[in-house]
């Protein structure tokens, strides 16, 4: 294969495809160590994600439910306040 040839296979020149590949490969190895993954062992490390991203939705429901309910207190009675007292017109 000529020069031209493989810089059309490649995308671009091959030393800026090695360089865009390289800063990819950073940037993407930044956020996945981020999300906790290990390139070590990476089904381990997907595994706990998902169990972690699984038990973060049930806490973020727990506490969804709980802002709920100390909400409800003030304002279903207020609510039913004001209903009751507009029935009265």
């Amino acid at each position: 294969m000529s020069d031209n040839q493989v810089a059309r296979w490649m995308g671009g020149s091959p030393v800026w495809v090695l360089v865009r590949l390289i800063l990819l490969s950073v940037v993407v190895g930044v956020i996945l160590s981020a999300l906790g993954l290990d390139p070590l062992n990476i089904l381990q490390s997907i595994e706990r994600l998902v169990r972690n991203l699984f038990n973060f939705s049930f806490e973020a429901f727990e506490r969804l439910w709980r802002y709920f309910l100390l909400g409800a207190v003030i304002v279903i009675p207020l609510w039913l306040i004001m209903r009751v007292a507009r029935s009265g017109h």
